[in-house]
């Protein structure tokens, strides 16, 4: 047995069998939560328009708690901004629809300059490779972004359902690839003894 012997043993076997069983439970947790995405786009929005009032909240606590330190020097301006990051958390969770709207307002916002700056690009031959493609990817990205501002709320239930399906698919390939890592685990241990009896 060579020196270093011990230094070039492979990883334990418990090790290797976590992982291909935790890539296969994160693949099956992936495909639930994609299912319960898709069938349920309106709950699965609430929740995180909930998640955006409470992350409001917070950040105006966070300011708020700043007006009583001693070495703080804006705290006209720390407070203000308490409380009204506390005021918007507060409508935003007791007005669902309005967060939901505002989530797609900004999205399709972003959207839209994205788009334009895409076209412009394109246009103007600033991108000489693909310019066609920047030209079309513009134009569909402005197109989305308009459909979103106009009916932010309804375009959000579709792009939830979208994001569901996108999970359930990602979820299979990570099922599919733990079971592929399992069956190389089996074949590599099936091949061990073989290698130890010709040294």
């Amino acid at each position: 047995m060579a020196a270093n012997g011990f230094d070039a043993e492979p990883a334990p076997l418990g090790t290797v069998t976590g992982s291909w069983l935790s890539g296969l439970v994160l693949g099956l947790l992936t495909v639930i939560l994609g299912i319960v995405v898709s069938f349920h786009p309106g709950g699965s929005l609430n929740v995180v328009a909930v998640l955006v009032g409470i992350m409001m909240l917070l950040s105006g606590l966070f300011h708020l708690v700043r007006v009583f330190e001693p070495r703080e020097s804006n705290r006209v301006w720390a407070g203000v901004t308490g409380l009204l990051f506390v005021v918007i958390g507060i409508i935003l969770i007791r007005h669902l629809h309005l967060t939901l709207a505002v989530i797609g307002l900004i999205i399709g916002v972003t959207w839209v300059v994205q788009g334009l700056t895409a076209l412009m690009g394109g246009i103007s031959g600033g991108a000489r490779e693909g310019r066609a493609w920047w030209i079309v990817f513009g134009a569909v990205s402005v197109i989305a972004g308009i459909v979103v501002v106009a009916s932010p709320v309804s375009a959000l239930n579709v792009l939830a359902v979208l994001l569901g399906i996108w999970f359930i698919v990602l979820g299979c390939f990570e099922v599919v690839g733990g079971f592929l890592l399992r069956r190389t685990i089996h074949a590599v241990n099936a091949a061990e003894p073989r290698v130890e009896s010709t040294l």
